[in-house]
């Protein structure tokens, strides 16, 4: 059985719906494997218009696969009423008006990161830094260089590799930075992994297009998937002998600020 794993869906429920609909057809079962568990990597809220849909969508999936989410840092800053950028005018009033629905009981008792058969699954990074909220591994950034940032500490590739070896693990998945990465671990160092897509016709026989890069599980890796938002959301399927990046190209139509 696989694991579809998402991220920063950013309250655009069509970019979420695109995706439910498309790992629940049948002709994805036949093309990339079974799927029994979805893994939300955080960022349901803010900056899109549409958060009561897309949560209503949540409660849907999880009522027909094993659903774990680990909580963004945008669901941590809605939650704990953090000011940040990003949302318009119109989303920021859907927000408030979400507030007390039951809807957010999704979030009661979310944990920053879950591991499952060797892997970590994050939104932001590795790292135990304490409490203070721009240290904490929702708020966690991967970059070239190390350090805080008030978007967040920064840490890099060799920092999360070493993180993970303490622990005994070999690979880790996250999302938040809205851009795809591969960090590969090699005899020689570590490396960038370029991902190169390769376009695809929709396997359910529609007219739209779907691009797909497979990347071997047999080295210790860092995998940071894109926006699961936009007219190109993006999501990941793995099998535990292969990691899958996975964009679909179909516009979004619920008011998502999002190129």
């Amino acid at each position: 059985m696989g694991t579809v794993v998402f991220s920063d869906v950013h309250a655009d429920a069509d970019a979420l719906g695109l995706v439910a609909a498309f790992i629940q057809d049948p002709s994805f079962q036949e093309r990339f494997g079974p799927v029994d568990t979805i893994i939300n990597l955080g960022d349901l809220l803010h900056r899109g218009n549409c958060p009561e849909p897309t949560l209503s969508l949540m409660s849907d999936l999880s009522g027909k696969f094993r659903l774990i989410s680990v909580i963004g840092n945008h669901d941590h800053a809605y939650l704990n009423g953090v000011p940040v950028s990003g949302s318009d005018e119109i989303s920021t009033f859907r927000h408030e008006q979400l507030r007390g629905s039951p809807l957010l009981g999704i979030f009661t008792d979310m944990p920053m990161e879950w591991v499952d058969q060797g892997v970590l699954f994050v939104h932001g990074g590795p790292l135990d830094l304490g409490t203070q909220t721009l240290r904490l591994k929702c708020w966690q950034r991967l970059s070239h260089t190390a350090g805080d940032s008030f978007t967040g500490y920064h840490y890099t590739a060799s920092m999360a590799f070493e993180a993970l070896e303490r622990r005994g693990l070999s690979f880790m998945v996250c999302g938040h930075q809205h851009t795809r990465v591969c960090c590969r671990k090699t005899p020689e160092g570590i490396n960038d992994h370029l991902i190169r897509y390769i376009p695809e016709k929709d396997p359910a026989g529609s007219s739209s297009r779907i691009d797909v890069a497979r990347v071997p599980m047999d080295m210790p890796t860092l995998f940071r998937i894109g926006g699961c938002h936009g007219d190109r959301p993006e999501f990941a399927f793995l099998d535990g002998t292969a990691f899958t990046f996975i964009r679909l190209a179909r516009p979004s139509r619920c008011g998502a600020p999002f190129a």
